[in-house]
């Protein structure tokens, strides 16, 4: 190339900033367009090449290189030009500001990275090789060091196509003298080590390898000898990620062992489904289908496969949907402050076995065999979050189960309980209220007061009744399964400690606010001595009391209790999962109730930034998020932000969750409170009675967000002079107020 370091007159080579077995990738000038790029210089031809084996050579380059150049996609490596400069071909390709997947390894000192970052890298990754591969282009060298993550976070490919550009030149070609397949052995697909064509299918096995390593620290077959990496990829199964590094999300490594999979038809299709299923798995919110105790065993007309189940000491021990924000809450009266969950639902588990009775009346076993299946597909929609259609599979299921088996067999009423479970988790309150009843009635005819299965469905009963804001008959009936559960359990069990937990919760319900205090207190002195400090049950309980703080008006107290979680939080469970930006989500509360709304302000602007990257724009949580930034806005007296923030939310959570959703009236009430402010109000009170229309249809005209919702309207009336009305609506709300106190004691 010469001493001026120029090619072609119009590139000047600068610093060397790569080297690998291909060649070498400079900083180079534009000096065209007086711009920065990178320059890859290809290693010089083999001048033992004949001049025709030369000249093929030199057009499948020009073709590769049109090719790449072609590519537009924010995660490909955009290449400029190309061309031949002194024997050497070279490619100018933009300069990126970043570093690639293995020196971040190599800055982390190996160890794992972050699995927030992991899923981060994975998504972007497959959207552009799901773009590229539908180009018809395969990598076939996708290793750490060809992914690059720049400063702005974003995760671009490089050296698409070039790796045959090299093997086609002859400085990788494909086989050595001890007939060893050059490449990067690490990251190298099985089909690829043992010659044979490779699709898109091979990136994708080369990018398992690549996650693999991302999220345990090391290659999947991480051995000294070349030789024993190639007969690991072609005859040993991984070790599953899970064995080596606990956090990693059981989907993340779904998703790593399917594109590690020896076989390509056993991989995912494509990269499209890869992201799918990737983006699918953050999207879910945690949720475990319930374990019931099969009944005593009867005898098989047929051997029935069951599913191994944990021993009932370890059910539950989750964060509860509270911490995960993976459950539906009711809205507490001043909502316009932010939510906070309220129940921590029952611990959901394993699937429910199936048997059926030998007799000469009994259903056919393959009938059985196919509602199982069913009832097991409608678990999986509720892992999913399609609460909607989950319940729709078990209601089907559940009423043939009841015509084949008989209203009040076990198997029919795991099916209803199921079905309330999805009533609850869609705002049905009272629909999951007269499920729970039926199932809590029969099993407690044919299993006993205090089986452990009654009991799960009467803490149900409990949970539903706070939802519908029965808060005393949520109560009564939280102290009598705590009463059950501690003289079956004892009092230091898992069950008895989450019952514990909920009444404490809905002790803050019924104004007792020092008893929810002091019980949610002692329940995370007990789980921290039963399960450990940094247990996730430890954790969501003094997440609880917290929360009881700040219901105690001892916000200071509150925020450095949240703070605190939220920091034991990120050790354990890393700082992108849901239970960690929960935490974040509270601590912008308390700092808004003590004044400090520029700091929460600045709080929730950052908590939006890592919500919409985890969990995507529309995601409720993200959209919680924003709920809080449009209420601290109107705090800071800006109000036409506030406004446009709370209609901007209102009207996504209106199209993602639904008219009637809690969290969709919430917003409305603060699209309300904001025309209001500017001195709206007759548009203030077509919001307002929208919000306690929808209330009164779905929680009954005596709830208590009902009535608050009917004072807001009486308040907006007297804003526009019309007392007659408003002292009207007060008198009624009283009435409604009195009526249900006096109902509920």
């Amino acid at each position: 190339m010469g001493d001026s370091r120029l090619i072609q007159g119009r590139y000047r080579l600068l610093d060397l900033i790569g080297r690998g077995g291909m060649g070498e990738v400079w900083r180079a000038r534009d000096e065209s367009l007086g711009r920065h790029v990178a320059v890859k210089c290809l290693k010089p031809l083999n001048p033992h090449h004949d001049q025709s084996f030369t000249r093929v050579l030199r057009e499948r380059f020009r073709r590769e290189a049109r090719v790449a150049a072609a590519l537009q996609h924010r995660g490909v490596t955009v290449v400029h030009d190309f061309g031949e400069s002194d024997g050497v071909l070279y490619l100018v390709m933009e300069l990126l500001d970043g570093r690639n997947l293995s020196q971040l390894l190599e800055d982390n000192e190996q160890r794992p990275l972050p699995v927030g970052d992991v899923v981060d890298i994975a998504e972007q990754v497959a959207s552009a090789l799901a773009y590229c591969h539908q180009q018809g282009i395969v990598h076939r060298d996708l290793k750490p060091a060809n992914i690059m993550r720049l400063t702005d976070g974003t995760v671009k490919i490089c050296d698409f196509g070039i790796a045959r550009l090299g093997a086609d030149i002859g400085f990788t070609s494909r086989l050595t003298g001890t007939g060893i397949a050059m490449g990067t052995p690490h990251y190298m697909s099985p089909e690829q080590i043992s010659g044979s064509e490779v699709d898109q299918r091979s990136d994708l096995y080369s990018f398992g390898c690549v996650l693999y390593e991302l999220a345990t620290g090391a290659p999947p077959f991480d051995l000294g000898d070349a030789w024993a990496i190639l007969i690991g990829h072609r005859d040993t199964p991984p070790r599953p990620p899970r064995a080596q590094r606990a956090e990693v999300p059981e989907y993340l490594e779904k998703v790593i062992l399917d594109l590690l999979a020896k076989l390509p038809e056993q991989r995912p299709n494509d990269a499209r489904e890869l992201g799918r299923r990737i983006t699918m798995g953050r999207t879910t919110p945690l949720y475990v289908p319930t374990v019931v105790t099969p009944r005593p065993e009867l005898p098989l007309s047929e051997p029935v496969s069951r599913e191994v189940r944990l021993p009932s000491w370890t059910r539950g021990m989750t964060t509860g949907h509270k911490a995960a924000g993976a459950g539906l809450r009711t809205t507490p009266p001043d909502a316009g402050a932010g939510l906070t969950g309220e129940w921590i639902a029952r611990p959901a588990t394993g699937h429910v076995a199936e048997s059926a009775p030998e007799s000469p009346s009994a259903p056919p076993p393959e009938a059985l065999k196919a509602l199982a299946g069913r009832h097991n597909a409608g678990l999986s929609l509720g892992r999913l979050g399609r609460w909607a259609e989950a319940g729709e599979v078990h209601r089907a299921v559940a009423a043939e189960r009841g015509h084949l088996l008989g209203p009040d067999h076990p198997d029919t009423l795991a099916s209803r309980y199921e079905l309330g479970f999805t009533f609850s988790r869609t705002g049905h309150a009272a629909e999951a209220l007269r499920e729970y009843t039926h199932v809590a009635r029969a099993r407690e005819r044919a299993l006993g007061a205090d089986h452990a299965d009654t009991l799960a469905a009467r803490q149900e009963m409990a949970y539903v009744l706070g939802q519908l804001g029965r808060h005393f008959d949520a109560h009564q009936v939280y102290t009598s399964v705590l009463a059950a559960r501690e003289r079956t359990m004892g009092p230091d069990h898992p069950d008895t400690l989450r019952c514990r937990h909920n009444l404490a919760f809905n002790l803050s319900r019924l104004g007792r606010l020092e008893d929810s205090y002091r019980m949610a207190c002692e329940v995370a002195a007990a789980r921290a001595r039963v399960l450990g400090t940094g247990h996730p049950d430890t954790l969501v309980t003094r997440y609880e009391v917290a929360y009881a703080l700040g219901q105690l008006g001892r916000w200071q107290e509150a925020l450095q209790t949240y703070g605190e979680v939220a920091e034991a939080r990120a050790r354990a469970l890393g700082p992108d999962h849901a239970d960690t930006l929960a935490a974040r989500y509270e601590i912008g509360i308390s700092l808004g109730r003590l004044g400090r709304s520029a700091d929460a302000l600045k709080l929730y602007r950052d908590l939006i930034d890592d919500r919409t990257r985890v969990h995507g724009p529309a995601h409720p949580e993200t959209l919680r998020a924003r709920h809080g930034l449009g209420v601290n806005l109107g705090r800071l007296g800006r109000w036409e932000e506030a406004l446009a923030e709370s209609r901007d939310v209102c009207a996504i959570r209106e199209r993602v969750l639904g008219p009637d959703h809690p969290d969709t009236l919430v917003s409305r009430r603060e699209v309300a409170v904001g025309l209001g402010w500017l001195g709206r109000w007759a548009d203030a009170l077509t919001e307002y009675r929208r919000v306690a229309a929808a209330r009164e249809r779905v929680l009954g005209p005596d709830h208590p967000d009902t009535l608050a919702s009917r004072n807001d309207e009486a308040h907006c009336l007297e804003q526009l002079g019309r007392n007659a009305e408003a002292v009207e609506l007060y008198r009624r709300v009283a009435v409604l107020r009195q009526g249900r106190a006096s109902g509920g004691h």
